[in-house]
């Protein structure tokens, strides 16, 4: 389960950025002020921080400043109404991960936020062995009964997402975060289902009948565990 930390003083926008980014395995805790945010990091440990610059009660920055100069090493993405040149170089010679300014898309911002928990999670092993599969994600190197598999960019990245979630349900939302990663605000709506059918017609000894990436109806796909 990842952990985010959002301070943001518009409720509304807090809110919107709140749903967008919450899921199954994000959970998402709110705060309006420094004092919130002071006493929400003093309870408990996040994965990910979202900060407000411009605050009734001083400046995300001042948080930011104060977190590095501590050895807190959290990954903190920035949010301001200030887009010039200057302010962004500030944030980011403050210790800032990233930086975005008003307004937005939450698509860019999910894109960004899925980034830096990627950078920050721990690395899983770059070699998967599952069922006739062995999967070197580090080489580039994919083999089924030993014999090599060529596989797109895109595919992958699909690959890799299901591999490393494998026995669990993952949303086609949350694919398409973890594999279109460019910030795109719009993803055609078949590009997934194409790249699962090219995926599945490379490794699957039966495409029409898929024995590991299989369909969660409603929901998305998961990668089966076989017994």
């Amino acid at each position: 389960m990842d952990r985010i930390f959002l301070l943001e003083d518009d409720e509304t926008l807090g809110r919107g950025i709140a749903m967008a980014l919450a899921g199954p395995e994000v959970r998402v805790t709110c705060g309006a002020s420094l004092a919130q945010a002071r006493q929400a990091l003093a309870e408990a440990g996040f994965d990910l921080l979202i900060l407000d610059v411009n605050l009734p009660d001083g400046s995300g920055l001042t948080l930011l400043r104060q977190l590095r100069a501590a050895g807190d090493g959290t990954p903190v993405i920035l949010l301001t109404a200030n887009d010039l040149e200057l302010d962004e170089v500030t944030g980011l010679e403050a210790g800032a991960d990233d930086y975005i300014t008003k307004p937005f898309s939450l698509a860019v911002l999910r894109a960004r936020v899925n980034a830096q928990l990627r950078r920050g999670a721990p690395k899983a092993a770059c070699a998967v062995s599952t069922g006739p599969f062995v999967f070197d994600f580090a080489k580039m190197d994919f083999r089924r009964d030993g014999g090599p598999v060529e596989l797109s960019k895109t595919e992958q990245r699909l690959l890799r997402a299901l591999v490393e979630n494998r026995g669990h349900a993952v949303t086609r939302a949350q694919l398409v975060d973890w594999v279109w990663t460019d910030g795109a605000e719009f993803v055609e709506e078949n590009a997934l289902s194409v790249t699962v059918k090219r995926l599945r017609s490379k490794l699957e000894a039966d495409p029409s009948r898929p024995e590991y990436l299989k369909t969660v109806y409603g929901i998305g796909y998961t990668w089966a565990v076989q017994p």
